[in-house]
């Protein structure tokens, strides 16, 4: 069979293309001409360069496939031009769900996120039915993701056959960008990191996830999301795992929340003056407000969903990292 794939070049995307390989599919993957390719090139995949953002391009791509996975986005937490995140998010989303619709795909897999969904008060776990509107949506990454989702959401209600899979926070090997989790390990394996300002994270294995989307694509429900995550932790907690592994002290001392958010609030006018991503990011520090506590049940029953250690996790990142000299000691 015959898998349209976008966003192969990307952690999550790399290891998705991974497990569509080894079930067996041939890959038709979109990926620009800039982007990292190499482990793309022992699978059965074919690569066509293009834009999710050019619907020619897309339709290039996906022609003669039965089923896809829409992986690709900006992720970043700062960006000194929020329009092309919306460019490639939101337009780059509708454009592959069209496609989609006009070619006919069995099915097709998007890669929304749990940044996405409502959030509760505290430490209680929020699942895909928790209400959240637009307005609490912080920064443009997910602001384009909610809008994304909804333009999934309405392909599915028109009967295209989507399903939406909104994974948690991702750890693992291969993230070699790395995303903005990957970088607070490597700065910790680095001892970069003296102090913290305490947030709260569902972390899961993206092998995890690669494998809840094709549990997605085989079990799923048209119009149905799918948290991909497993365990809640505190930032401390997270550290104190990492201490474990790594031998290096996990830091103790817990920065106050509103000086933190002062000092990012002049970061960020610096760096929309220079264009420069700022040390503290202001998105980054109003998202550590809240906890982004999840409850994965509803795949784990619904699609049997792994539940790897995240301890595991954590150490083939850390031993990832070190191998591949993210390491300066």
């Amino acid at each position: 069979m015959k898998a349209f794939i976008t966003g192969a070049s990307g952690f999550v995307g790399s290891h998705v293309a991974q497990v569509l390989a080894r079930k067996g599919f041939q890959l038709r993957a979109l990926v620009r001409p800039t982007s990292r390719v190499s482990h793309l090139l022992d699978l059965d995949c074919t690569l066509i360069f293009g834009d999710v953002r050019n619907k020619k391009d897309v339709k290039i791509a996906m022609s003669g496939c039965e089923v896809g996975f829409h992986v690709a986005a900006d992720y970043r937490i700062w960006v000194p031009d929020p329009e092309q995140m919306f460019a490639i998010n939101v337009s780059g989303t509708e454009n592959v769900l069209a496609v989609a619709k006009h070619l006919g795909l069995k099915k097709l897999v998007y890669t929304s996120t749990v940044g996405a969904l409502g959030t509760c008060r505290g430490e209680i776990a929020a699942n895909e039915n928790t209400p959240v509107t637009f307005d609490e949506m912080v920064g443009p990454y997910k602001k384009s993701k909610f809008l994304a989702e909804q333009v999934a959401m309405r392909f599915a209600q028109e009967g295209v056959p989507v399903v939406i899979v909104n994974p948690t926070t991702p750890v693992g090997p291969g993230d070699w960008k790395p995303t903005p989790t990957g970088k607070i390990i490597v700065d910790f394996l680095n001892r970069k990191m003296p102090a913290f300002l305490e947030t709260g994270l569902n972390l899961v294995d993206v092998r995890d996830i690669a494998l809840g989307h094709w549990l997605a694509l085989d079990m799923g429900k048209t119009g149905e999301k799918y948290i991909l995550g497993n365990q809640n932790l505190s930032l401390a907690e997270i550290f104190m795992t990492l201490e474990k592994i790594s031998g290096n002290p996990a830091p103790r001392f817990q920065l106050p929340y509103y000086p933190v958010l002062l000092g990012a609030y002049v970061n960020d006018v610096i760096a929309k003056a220079t264009k420069k991503p700022p040390l503290i990011p202001l998105d980054g520090v109003r998202m550590a407000k809240k906890h982004m506590f999840f409850d994965a049940s509803k795949a784990v029953r619904g699609l049997g969903l792994p539940q790897t250690p995240i301890s595991k996790a954590l150490e083939d990142a850390v031993h990832w990292f070190r191998k591949n000299g993210y390491i300066e000691n």
